[in-house]
């Protein structure tokens, strides 16, 4: 049995056509249209999915969204907002944010969307789940856990940041345009994703960079998209 999605809006014709949708495509749902009740609720029943505004009356979405990650740390979040730039989606993708809607917003692109992140949830789809080493075992990328490690330390990336990773750094120096990257990493296409893609490389950087401002390993190829510029080890490390 599917656990519920949790329906985080206090616009309520919103959230009536949201709840509809859902349920037409065979989700359960849980609507909550304060943070509060919905954090009780996700500390008392596990989720499948989380969609939550980040307007919300008592507090922000972006305090839930972390909260909802201590919570259950694997728990996917899809974010809905009037407006999403560059540095929201950055800061939201921080949080552990998966993807972003912005309003207004159809119906069925958001039953498409959900599916879509549900899909990136489910290991075991990467193309050759090997392990790789780079550098000299700096940096160690597990494709069947969705495990990174840096310098013998766990990253900690969200399945849609590993599945960027391991598309670049399965093929060295290629050059990869953000059209492939969203298609390797999301499945589809959607208005914005370069920006989303660019939010995910900033955010991976911070995390497996020794100096995120000038990145060794994630180069950025202007005008083109980006490449993986780590040597790559002949022998990995033993599972």
């Amino acid at each position: 049995m599917l656990y519920p999605i949790l329906v985080v809006e206090d616009d309520a014709k919103i959230a009536r056509i949201v709840k509809v949708y859902l349920e037409g495509a065979g989700f359960q749902v849980r609507h909550f249209d304060r943070g509060k009740d919905a954090l009780e609720a996700a500390s008392r029943e596990k989720m499948l999915l989380a969609l939550l505004d980040l307007m919300l009356p008592d507090m922000s979405g972006e305090e839930v969204c972390l909260r909802l990650k201590e919570v259950d740390a694997n728990l996917p979040i899809i974010m809905l907002t009037a407006k999403a730039s560059e540095e929201e989606r950055v800061a939201g993708f921080a949080l552990g944010a998966d993807d972003y809607v912005v309003k207004p917003f159809s119906p069925r692109e958001l039953v498409f969307r959900v599916k879509a992140v549900l899909k990136r949830f489910e290991k075991g789809d990467l193309t050759g789940t090997e392990v790789m080493s780079f550098n000299g075992g700096k940096l160690v990328l597990d494709g069947r856990s969705y495990q990174a490690s840096r310098g013998g330390q766990v990253v900690r990336l969200t399945p849609t940041e590993f599945k960027l990773l391991f598309a670049l750094a399965s093929t060295p120096y290629r050059v990869f345009s953000r059209s492939e990257l969203v298609e390797k990493a999301l499945g589809y296409q959607f208005e914005g994703y370069e920006r989303s893609v660019d939010a995910h490389i900033k955010n991976i950087r911070r995390k497996i960079e020794d100096d995120p401002q000038n990145p060794a390993l994630i180069q950025t190829i202007y005008g083109v998209g980006y490449r993986f510029s780590g040597k790559r080890d002949e022998k990995a490390p033993l599972a």
